[in-house]
Order: structure tokens, then sequence, then C-alpha cells
């Protein structure tokens, strides 16, 4: 027989208007979370971080995904060596992506908070995926072809 407060004592019965007053509580709170995540979601699919190296000859634009949306080039773009060029687009991805990393993990506690050990996890995955993903490829790499 289970003693009071062991683990399998599911604690005094309520009377049914407790009961019901409990529930309620327990669904305002799931429909808040629900509207809560349905806002961060929402925030995030809008979120558009625009970047651009220190001489504006390149500037990128990346979703909360990291994805590239856009790339501008500069007219001092077509002065520079290609290489100059490549490791500079490939910077200024990185740091658009640092940036939208910074700006999604805000979004996330303005609208689930960082209460919770799901909100935390999310912040953490989001934060690891964009500022993990190190610029692709390496500039001073070469096929025989010279690319």
């Amino acid at each position: 027989m289970d003693m009071p407060g062991s683990t399998g004592d599911p604690g005094p019965l309520l009377e049914p208007g407790e009961a019901l007053d409990r529930l309620a509580a327990w669904k305002g709170r799931i429909d808040r979370l629900a509207a809560d995540t349905k806002a961060m979601s929402d925030r995030l699919g809008d979120l558009r971080i625009t970047a651009a190296d220190d001489n504006r000859m390149v500037e990128v634009t990346i979703d909360a995904q990291g994805a590239l949306l856009d790339i501008r080039l500069g007219r001092r773009a077509q002065q520079v060596e290609p290489e100059v060029l490549a490791r500079t687009i490939m910077t200024t991805i990185h740091e658009a992506r640092r940036r939208t990393a910074d700006r999604a993990q805000e979004i996330i506690a303005e609208t689930v908070g960082t209460e919770s050990p799901a909100a935390r996890a999310i912040a953490a995955q989001v934060g690891e995926r964009l500022r993990d993903a190190a610029p692709a490829g390496d500039a001073d790499a070469r096929d025989r072809d010279g690319w």
C-alpha cells in the first residue's frame, strides 16, 4: 500500500469543482504555450538579416535557416582578385548567419521564454546550426583547372 507522499501516491482526491479549475488552468497554460510557439514560428519565418563587409563590396541577406536569399556586389567587386571576392562573400555570409543566430535567440526568448528546457534546447540548436555553419570551401584550395 502506498503511503502519502510516496512515489505512487497520486495526492489527495480533489472535489469536482477543484478538479475542473485545475484542468482549466492546465488548458490555459497549454493554450498560452501554443500561442507563444506560433508567434515564435511566425517571427522566425519572417526573419531576414542583411550584412555587408566593411568595404561595402558584398552585401548578403540570410533567412532564419541560414539560407542565402540575396547577394549584391558593389562596384569594387570588379576591382579585386577572384580569391579576395570569394573570401569576402563567405566571410559576409558567416557574419550574417552569426547575427541571424543572435536575433533568432532573442525572438525565442521574447516569445516562449528561456525558463523551460525545451525553449533552451531550441535556442541552443538554432545558435549551433547557424554559428557553426563555417564558410564552405577554402578559397586557397584549387583543383587542376584553377577553381
